[in-house]
């Protein structure tokens, strides 16, 4: 590729940071911060913490323990764990003792387990409890495994199991008694530790994807290590050490973006606070954290909660919240509100938003949001009540960052700017590339699939489309392959209009349809609460079975008021011209939506082809 313009980093946005092993970060922070409660969760109710140098220590164990099962440096070991302590110490026993760990997302199938434990060559499973273990040991026996590892501190059930199972604890007893020597690098961990390069393979993370079978993507320390520490870097204003951020981890550890934000917060000698996320509304009050990661549709369901609640509120207390919304729209990040309108605002904070920011804990400084693309309203309207959401982007194959808004250099509506040391572009067809040390290895064992996504040049392809504005913040306007073209000729980009109705109260999820066809419907998907609420302001019975509701002509025009909203200003052959609604919410378990949330069109399409026939059955007849 030739005649790119090339983006980088401005000034004051961070300093690049080369040459780091994932426990290169874990060991620096033992020696420059004493925090005694770095990595919490819940047992049994309550709070459960451990000790930078008691996870160091522990993690030494269970490297050893783990060498002990007969297993050899460069060795696969999957991990089908819970986000939570237990896998970070299975997770950094395995780089210690260089080990290559494979995470699996918790909603596969075993098919799809089976699968990555296959391909990758694991020889070992750990998994975080019995439950799990009954859930995959019997079609997992038998296989390539030579061994089970189970977290939990109850004695494993091995169910008649052929393959040995094994207690993660008795591993870190067994690693512990192999060395009387308890200084801070023994001599086999230093020895370990000596092996490692900032360009060996640390771990083989298989995307979900939307179709087809998942990629190994390969991931070396320093992919990690730099993306982790130069995104930090770009945190003008963070607080490092123990009685600086604290942070809230409820994002699957499975997927490489909560991944490297908790090797950020090591590094940074911070407490991490690890929740789920049915937990996360009262662990948020409970822990009150400066800062925690989450992806835009948590963003737009806080947002739909706040607007669901402000509906039912009596009078006069319903008009000042939809004043202070008001309001909230009209701000704009990155312009200081003066005047009068900075007068209003402190009136609606001390009366509305201060009871949205109590909802996040009443501490968050900043909000971490990356994933897919966040609406300008919804980023200007938290930052308005004091809760600055900062857009970034990426993916696995990314490391994963590729850019993103700091706290000093933030615009709604851009995932920011890129971070030192990475290029950017934009291809003559509008997709974005990216080259640096943040590139993956390659796909593993698929050097076709590589080289189709990464360049002679080095640049990788990463499949969405954007542009750059002026001010050279980058912003994502569609995925390349939902691109879609109606049977006009004219292409249409379903990402902005499914964003816009998504941030509704009333919608779950909507999806944007219109391939070969004359004009776009879309398959909505309403949130059962919010439109029980709207029928009890309606008069309406709020316990009949949802479609009862659909067909209320209140109920209808209500949806369609949301659907010319969100057409407002959009190319009028890229409008929805009509809707169904569907009473079946979209899940990864339904096998609609990815572990990452991303929608599987095709599987979307197939599922509802009757409602999707109907929609544009008009169409159909006025052809004839």
């Amino acid at each position: 590729m030739t005649d790119l313009k090339v983006h980088t980093a401005p000034p004051d946005s961070g300093v690049a940071s080369l040459g780091r092993t994932l426990p290169g970060l874990l060991y620096g922070a033992v020696e420059t911060w004493g925090n005694a409660v770095t990595l919490s969760d819940r047992r049994d109710g309550a709070w459960v913490s451990i000790g930078l140098d008691d996870f160091r220590r522990r993690a030494e164990a269970l490297a050893i323990g783990l060498l002990g099962l007969g297993l050899a440096r460069g060795d696969r070991v999957a991990l089908f764990m819970e986000s939570d302590v237990d896998f970070c110490l299975a997770d950094m026993a395995c780089l210690i003792a260089g080990l290559v760990d494979v995470p699996i997302y918790l909603t596969h199938t075993n098919d799809s387990i089976a699968y990555v434990i296959e391909h990758s060559g694991a020889r070992t499973l750990v998994l975080s409890n019995n439950e799990q273990l009954r859930r995959v040991g019997a079609a997992m026996d038998g296989g390539a495994l030579d061994a089970f590892v189970v977290a939990s501190d109850s004695l494993p059930l091995d169910a008649g199991l052929s393959t040995p199972v094994h207690r993660m604890a008795d591993l870190e007893i067994q690693g512990r008694s192999s060395f009387a020597d308890d200084d801070l690098l023994g001599t086999q961990i230093r020895s370990m530790l000596d092996a490692i390069q900032p360009g060996d393979l640390a771990t083989l993370i298989y995307t979900s994807g939307t179709t087809g079978v998942p990629k190994g993507v390969m991931l070396s320390h320093e992919n990690i290590s730099f993306d982790a520490l130069t995104s930090f870097s770009g945190m003008k204003g963070y607080r490092r050490g123990p009685t600086g951020e604290i942070s809230m981890s409820f994002l699957p550890l499975t997927h490489v973006f909560a991944r490297a934000l908790y090797y950020g917060f090591i590094d940074a000698g911070n407490s991490i606070f690890f929740s789920t996320p049915d937990a996360i509304g009262d662990d948020l009050k409970d822990v009150s954290p400066t800062v925690f990661a989450a992806v835009p549709r948590v963003i737009e369901k806080v947002y739909a909660r706040f607007l669901e609640r402000g509906a039912v509120l009596p009078q006069p207390k319903r008009g000042i919240f939809e004043w202070a919304l008001r309001l909230a729209r009209a701000y704009r990040v990155g312009e200081p509100p003066r005047g009068l309108y900075r007068v209003k605002l402190a009136i609606a904070d001390r009366l509305v938003y201060a009871k949205w920011r109590e909802g996040l804990g009443d501490a968050v400084r900043y909000v971490i949001c990356g994933g897919a693309a966040l609406s300008a309203e919804l980023a200007n309207i938290f930052a308005a009540a004091g809760i600055p959401i900062l857009q970034g982007y990426g993916l696995t194959e990314t490391s994963p960052v590729i850019a993103f808004n700091r706290p000093h250099m933030n615009r709604a509506g851009t995932v920011g700017l890129p971070i030192p040391g990475v290029e950017v572009a934009i291809a003559e067809d509008g997709e974005i590339v990216t080259r640096g040390p943040h590139i993956m290895l390659g796909y593993y064992e698929d050097p076709d699939k590589t080289s189709a996504v990464i360049d002679s040049d080095g640049w990788f392809h990463t499949g969405d489309i954007g542009e750059f504005d002026d001010a050279g913040y980058l912003r994502i306007t569609d995925r390349k392959k939902d691109l879609f073209k109606l049977s006009t000729g004219k292409y249409v980009m379903p990402q902005p209009l499914e964003h816009r109705l998504a941030a509704e109260a009333l919608i779950d999820q909507a999806v944007v349809l219109g391939i070969g066809r004359k004009y776009c419907t879309a398959l909505i998907f309403p949130s059962e609460s919010a439109l029980r609420t709207l029928a009890r302001t309606y008069g309406l019975p709020t316990d009949l079975p949802l479609p009862d509701y659909f067909e209320n002509p209140r109920v209808r025009q209500r949806f369609q008021q949301l659907v010319d909203k969100a057409n407002g200003g959009m190319d009028h052959w890229s409008t929805i011209k009509r809707f169904a609604l569907i009473d079946e919410p979209l899940s990864v378990e339904s096998g609609l939506l990815t572990p990452t949330l991303k929608v599987k069109r095709a599987a979307l399409a197939q599922r509802f082809e009757s409602e999707i026939d109907q929609l544009y059955a008009q169409e159909d007849r006025s052809d004839n």
